[in-house]
């Protein structure tokens, strides 16, 4: 068992802080002295006994350490010489005497003072323990030897021959490299066998740390090695082939190539395969077809950016006003994006994420993508999906092939300059398929996260790791993408825009743009508001902004024809002069569509441009029974004709209709605009109103719109795309619009101005369209299980006091 004795009598000496440093007793150190409190310390100790007390401070880049930051464990050391030098710093030589530790502060200025305690160690009484320990030590020391050649003679014999375990572990810390941290470990730990058996552990893990160096050393200058010796025969080849006057051109290119190659620090399959490139063009003659191939090879390999990559600088707020500056509105987008950078501040393993904005053409879903990749700080590359039908375009060619090529994707990344761009995927609904192969198919792997972090492009032939891409699709509708693509992708639906948001659009864009393109200012053309308002609903029909982005552009154009030919300095334009730039309105509001009619009812219809109003006429004549149905009407709207016949013939009593109608009438159902084709299933119970009404010879109200589809039994289902539709109708001047009770939760997404305007009746089966659609003479009579009775359901003011009742 190990004693120790700490001495009753307690010092006060001065204090010097060491900088990755620790004094071990029994040592000589070397060492500098630069603070001025240090210097002022050594001068003070001069004076007196020369002696000091030594210790570590904790962080070596603190320049001025406090006492708390100095660790309380220290040495008492006598200082042997004393060398001053011109930059007023000391070199100091000390003999460390023994551990001490410090009991408390004297004070701090003008240098550190404080109270300590010495420690004397005595010598462990376990003689067997002690000599196995020492041994121990001997044993590693001299293995750590082997990994440091230059260790002193004399030391080495000093630790082979030393019998004390405390003084043993004390002169190997002094004379190994490890860090000072360790030192101080051995330095506080006073029991002799237990200081010794730390030492061990230190050694052994230092010991391991230089046997891992080592082999790394190895395996680099092996490869060193054979980079030069291949360097010094090729260029030996070439003095040759310099003598006999054969010299090949190709001979230096290859050094060109092989010197990018080593430049690039690629993965070793990588390397052995561009190497293995090289040396084949170094052996072919000079203008060789197959030179060529190689060369567009290699040349296509290297500008990869294999481990280039743009340094991420995510900063929510920063994102957020980028976003709002460069779009208006698309909140839910917006957010959406938000959410994906806030999960990417807190973990950068979110990988494999793909979105596909959604949503009719000229809604800026290209530009979103373009924000994303300014507020995440990558690179940004485009590719163009639409039209494709080969499966080359994404895998590439095989480069044997003639005027063989990399794919899109790797040509993106090639565009981009790093391995972590932001690409954009357009238009990927509407990718074809012939006999050369499905591109669709090969999207698979390149929108897997699974399966991208090995992509292989037919050209190339190397795996490349695509997992670190952020792929945003863009689609106008996901009709047409195959399902096993799309559940690959998070689909974000951004939806057509209202009017007023049209117009903050084009304030605070559009017209700022065409201004700068066509050398206008505020100060030269000022469009009003009211201005704008007629343009939006006069001149434009669609769900985005293109055409009201052209009809600006136009506005511009006559506008500075104008003042070139007539010089004027300023023009407004106005509500009532707009129309002297423009021409006539391409589109007007129909205002007989309000008045009620018998078999003519307005339905709404989704398009991939927004919503559109959707006038279904009717007309009954004496006949055979025929039903005809003109308008290009698809495959769905025709089943729904025919199960709103069935859902009638099953109730003419209730409504009072010829139960022989379907025998003879002639039932011609026509939706206009016959050029443009229709179909979707949101038309059954417009239909329907409008058979009934002509059939019992009462109007449909004017101001009222439907939109819903019908079963045999007169259910109403739930349909699609209510916010384009609502705004449609808003649009039109529609009060009143009748939708499906499963549709009611989707008034969340409608706009509050168009909620405001129309009343929204829910309904879940057709008793109720007809209650609210049709004004009958005479009210129909609804079958139930004990009598007969009217249907007498009231008009609701809104979808809450409609609910209620």
């Amino acid at each position: 068992m190990n004693e120790t004795n700490n001495k009753n009598k307690l010092l006060i000496l001065p204090v010097i802080p060491l900088r990755g440093l620790v004094a071990i007793p029994g040592t000589h150190l070397h060492f500098d002295v630069g603070r001025k409190v240090s210097i002022k310390a050594i001068e003070t100790a001069m004076k007196t006994d020369q002696i000091v007390f030594l210790v570590a401070q904790k962080d070596i880049r603190d320049d001025e350490p406090k006492p708390v930051n100095l660790y309380k464990m220290g040495t008492i050391v006598k200082i042997k010489q004393i060398l001053k030098m011109p930059n007023e710093s000391i070199k100091l030589l000390v003999e460390c005497l023994s551990r001490a530790i410090r009991v408390e502060w004297i004070s701090e200025t003008p240098y550190y003072e404080a109270k300590i305690n010495e420690i004397e160690t005595i010598n462990p009484t376990n003689d067997i323990k002690a000599e196995t320990l020492i041994r121990n030590a001997q044993e590693m020391f001299d293995e750590y030897c082997s990994f440091i050649p230059k260790m002193p003679s004399e030391v080495v014999m000093n630790i082979l021959t030393a019998t004390n375990a405390g003084q043993l572990a004390d002169y190997i810390t002094a004379n190994i490299l490890i860090k000072y941290q360790d030192k101080q470990l051995i330095l506080e730990t006073v029991e002799p066998l237990k200081r010794l058996e730390n030492l061990l552990l230190v050694l052994s893990r230092e010991i391991e740390i230089l046997s891992l160096d080592r082999e790394i050393n190895e395996k680099v200058k092996g490869r060193i090695d054979k980079n030069q010796r291949e360097y010094y025969l090729r260029e030996q080849i070439k003095t040759i082939q310099g003598e006999l006057g054969e010299f090949d051109s190709c001979a230096s290119e290859a050094d060109e190539y092989f010197e990018k190659i080593y430049k690039l620090n690629l993965e070793t399959i990588i390397e052995e395969k561009l190497t293995k490139e090289t040396n084949r063009l170094a052996k072919l003659p000079y203008g060789s077809h197959e030179g060529t191939v190689i060369r567009n090879y290699l040349d296509m390999c290297l500008e990869l950016p294999w481990n280039k990559y743009s340094k991420e600088n995510i900063n929510l707020e920063k994102a957020e006003k980028i976003l709002n500056a460069d779009h208006y509105g698309l909140i839910m987008v917006k957010e959406r994006i938000l959410e994906y950078l806030a999960v990417r501040i807190l973990s950068n393993k979110v990988k494999g994420q793909i979105i596909c904005l959604v949503g009719p053409p000229g809604v800026g879903k290209t530009s979103i993508a373009c924000s994303v990749a300014k507020a995440l700080g990558r690179k940004f590359a485009r590719i163009s999906l639409g039209g494709i039908r080969d499966e080359a375009e994404i895998r590439g060619h095989r480069k044997t092939y003639i005027g063989a090529m990399a794919g899109r994707i790797i040509n993106g990344i090639k565009q981009a300059g790093t391995k972590n761009p932001v690409i954009v995927l357009d238009e990927i609904d509407k990718l074809g398929n012939d006999f050369k192969g499905d591109p669709s198919s090969a999207l698979l792997e390149v929108l897997d996260p699974e399966q991208n972090k090995a992509f292989r492009d037919h050209f190339i032939e190397l795996p490349f790791d695509l997992s670190d891409v952020l792929f945003i699709t863009t689609a106008n509708m996901t009709d047409t993408i195959p399902r096993p693509l799309l559940d690959r992708m998070e689909k974000i639906e951004i939806t057509s825009y209202t009017a007023h948001e049209k117009m903050e659009i084009a304030k605070r864009h559009l017209i700022p743009k065409q201004f700068k393109r066509h050398g206008l200012n505020k100060n030269s053309l000022k469009i009003t508001d009211e201005a704008l308002n007629e343009l939006i609903n006069g001149w434009t029909k669609e769900a985005g902004v293109r055409t009201l982005e052209r009809e600006i552009a136009s506005l511009c154009r006559k506008v500075a024809k104008k003042m070139v030919s007539q010089k004027i300095n300023k023009i407004t334009i106005d509500k009532l002069n707009i129309e002297s730039f423009l021409g006539s309105k391409k589109y007007k509001k129909d205002e007989l569509s309000l008045i009620p009619q018998i078999g003519i009812v307005t339905g709404l219809a989704w398009t991939s441009v927004g919503g559109e109003m959707l006038s279904i006429e009717v007309n009954a004549m004496e006949g055979t029974g025929k039903i005809e149905l003109t308008g290009s009407l698809g495959d769905v709207m025709k089943e729904s004709a025919k199960a709103a016949i069935s859902y009638i013939r099953s109730r003419t009593e209730i409504l009072g209709i010829d139960k022989d109608f379907y025998k003879n009438k002639d039932i011609h159902i026509h939706v206009p605009e016959g050029a443009v084709p229709k179909d979707g299933p949101s038309a059954g119970i417009t239909i329907a109103t409008a058979i009934v009404s002509e059939l019992t010879g009462n109007p449909v109200r004017g101001d009222i719109a439907m939109t819903g589809e019908i079963t045999l039994r007169g259910r109403v289902l739930p349909i699609g795309g209510l916010r384009e539709k609502t705004m449609a109708a808003f649009k039109a001047g529609i009060k009143t619009i009748l939708i499906p009770t499963d549709n009611v939760s989707d008034l969340e997404k409608v706009e509050d101005v168009v909620k405001k305007a129309i009343n929204f009746i829910a309904v879940d089966d057709m008793d109720k369209v007809l209650e609210n659609a049709i004004i009958f003479s005479k009210k129909p009579q609804s079958k139930t299980q004990d009598d007969n009775q009217t249907l007498n359901i009231p008009l609701a003011d809104n979808i809450t006091s409609y609910i209620t009742h």
